[in-house]
């Protein structure tokens, strides 16, 4: 199931040309055209997902062992000191393209791609009322 109007669908089919570090029946690996850092990469499922809530567990599966296989060859390849890798569902967490992706981004000592917060406190009210949606 594809969108014909989803640019990462068009990328994940090979519609739109792009730089492919990898490629399977599932998935294709592109380089992202505006990099947090060198060998800043996407992980995009060629079916027309969303977000994380829309994909299949076993497709969801098969993308974290895609993502250990690219981020490894990386990491060692790039002589990386890091390796972030991030997932955005929704406009509030970031998500710009709304097709799942994730980003891979080797990290380097001194680098400018910034992804932070700052540190909360968990309270008690929270924390009960987090706990009792898994009881």
């Amino acid at each position: 199931m594809k969108d014909n109007n989803c640019i990462f669908c068009r990328i994940a089919n090979g519609e739109i040309p792009s730089a492919t570090l990898y490629e399977d029946d599932e998935f294709r690996v592109i380089l992202d055209l505006n990099p947090a850092a060198k060998g800043h990469s996407l992980i995009l499922p060629k079916n027309h997902y969303a977000n994380l809530f829309e994909l299949p567990e076993e497709t969801a599966s098969k993308a974290i062992c895609v993502a250990k296989k690219i981020s490894e060859k990386l990491y060692t390849g790039l002589h990386a000191a890091g390796l972030n890798l991030v997932q955005n569902n929704g406009e509030v967490a970031g998500q710009t393209v709304f097709h799942f992706h994730m980003h891979l981004i080797p990290r380097y000592e001194n680098d400018s791609a910034g992804l932070s917060w700052n540190p909360g406190t968990l309270t008690d009210a929270d924390k009960a009322e987090i706990l009792d949606l898994f009881e």
